[in-house]
């Protein structure tokens, strides 16, 4: 943690604008009008460290490692250990970054040294002048296709292609990647979310697994052959999986005495809060969860990049349907068990 000093607004660290010696590493260097004093983080991909600086004087310092060539990250700015002022996606590479901008509009700040940052912005922006969210699907996979050596393009193939994939679509995306973007972080990301579009494509056998329900029962899916289940991936601090919840305990309600059931996998990480919103939704199927958060098993298993996320199997254990969402659950229901 660095920070750099300063006397009457001037500053007097040696070698402002030299690079770092070591080629892996990053030292962003901002100015923020109007923020005397705060935090900002960096917050690398997957497990990565948390490189953090204090603000002095409305300055600051932020160096650390780059783990790729350029690595999609989250730059937060925080006053003292109060709320974030600002959270934004960041691509940063090695070597020296400026960065500077407003407190008032931390949201339009500007960078130079990060060439791939520049793009990412001028990506975003053309996908903005696209009205609707299928024809900016559209422009990102376009962008995919035409820039297969790219970092943003994988990005943003996750970003839009990651919730309830097609595998078709998605394996056209990653096989035109370029090898090297196809063996980087975001990659294999992308990799991982196909692999299990695959296996949980309509038709496939729903991979099977075993979880523990809220009083530490060994609960497997297997069981469940002979109905129609609804494995329902949520989380108690999930607000549109709580707004979901009504629309399957209609379906529930209306179909369970023609074989219908809800297995509910909850992605929490503290029972007290998982049993609480169970409780206070009246959800009266079987839940279970391995309280690991994103990192659920059976949610890694079938690629849940995002929530509610459902799969309704038929009761050979077969996926008939997926992502249903409001009335979606109960017309389907109504043409398989009418």
């Amino acid at each position: 943690m660095k920070y750099l000093p300063f006397i009457g607004g001037a500053a007097i660290a040696l070698g402002w604008w030299t690079r770092p010696a070591d080629p892996s590493t990053y030292i962003m260097r901002g100015t923020i009008a109007g923020l005397e004093t705060g935090w900002v983080f960096m917050y690398h991909h997957a497990d990565g460290p948390t490189d953090s600086a204090a603000i002095r004087h409305g300055q600051f310092e932020l160096t650390g490692k780059v783990a790729e060539s350029a690595e999609f990250c989250h730059l937060v700015f925080k006053k003292g250990s109060g709320d974030n002022l600002h959270s934004m996606g960041f691509f940063l590479q090695p070597g020296v970054i400026s960065v500077s901008g407003n407190k008032s509009s931390l949201a339009s700040l500007t960078f130079s040294g990060a060439p791939i940052q520049d793009e990412y912005e001028r990506c975003r922006q053309k996908e903005m002048e696209h009205s609707d969210e299928k024809d900016q699907k559209q422009f990102v996979r376009q962008y995919a296709v035409s820039h297969p050596a790219s970092y943003v393009a994988v990005e943003e193939v996750l970003e839009f292609f990651s919730y309830n994939p097609n595998a078709d679509t998605l394996q056209y995306i990653y096989d035109g990647l370029t090898p090297g973007i196809q063996s980087s972080y975001m990659g294999k990301e992308l990799k991982r979310i196909l692999d299990a579009a695959l296996v949980t494509g309509i038709g496939r056998p729903a991979p099977e697994f075993t979880q523990t329900d809220t009083k530490g029962k060994p609960v497997a899916l297997s069981s469940y052959k002979g109905q129609y289940v609804l494995i329902d991936f949520w989380a108690s601090w999930c607000l549109p999986c709580r707004m979901e919840n009504p629309n399957v305990l209609k379906s529930y309600r209306k179909f369970r005495s023609k074989g219908f059931t809800v297995l509910g996998v909850s992605l929490d990480e503290k029972k007290d809060k998982w049993l609480a919103a169970i409780r206070v939704d009246d959800l009266p199927w079987t839940q279970v969860s391995d309280l690991k958060g994103w990192k659920n098993e059976a949610a890694v298993q079938y690629g849940v990049a995002g929530i509610p996320m459902n799969f309704l199997l038929d009761r050979d254990g077969k996926i008939v349907a997926k992502g249903l969402r409001g009335p979606d659950l109960e017309k389907q229901l109504e043409e398989f068990l009418h």
